[in-house]
């Protein structure tokens, strides 16, 4: 006798492995803060997958053992990341500097999409004027922006939520 909920467990973590790659590829600063276009495209992948992961089964027993299966990959993966630095790297983002002694990274600014504006927003939050005070600006793994300024005497701890370009929001 098989055990009928294979299906269910199998088709759940394709799904995860699949919203894995497409959140790695899509990048981090799409997750930094959501709009209203990110909660409604949450909301309809979530409602896409439902039926891949549990196919016909409409059960509450199925929808339960779905959901059991994701948390359980999710603690399985975090456990495996923290332990392989090389599945570490596959699978999560790193950090990535934007100005380093008061020199911007124009690649990495280009690559990540991140404006100008965006940068100078970022340097006020953390109480700096000009980018040659900046001694370190790194876009984090969590999609914020940390300043260190030249002068040590005014660390100031501020927490920078990059947020979507406007005109991009337009589009939607």
């Amino acid at each position: 006798m098989t055990f009928p909920y294979l299906d269910i467990i199998i088709r759940s973590v394709a799904v995860y492995f699949f919203m894995t790659i497409a959140l790695r590829i899509f990048g981090k600063k799409e997750l930094s803060q959501l709009n209203t276009a990110d909660v409604i495209l949450i909301l309809l992948i979530s409602n896409s997958v439902q039926n891949a992961m549990v196919g016909s089964d409409t059960s509450l027993t199925g929808g339960l053992i779905a959901a059991l299966v994701l948390f359980v990959i999710n603690f399985i993966i975090k456990k495996l990341t923290r332990k392989y630095k090389t599945l570490s790297n596959i699978l999560l983002d790193k950090p990535e500097v934007l100005i380093h002694d008061g020199k911007l990274d124009f690649k990495a600014l280009s690559r990540l999409d991140i404006s100008d504006e965006e940068l100078k927003e970022a340097m006020r939050e953390h109480g700096i004027e000009f980018f040659k005070n900046v001694k370190l600006a790194m876009l984090e793994i969590d999609g914020t922006i940390s300043i260190i300024s030249e002068d040590q005497n005014q660390l100031k701890q501020t927490h920078y939520k990059r947020r979507h370009n406007r005109k991009n929001l337009q589009k939607f």
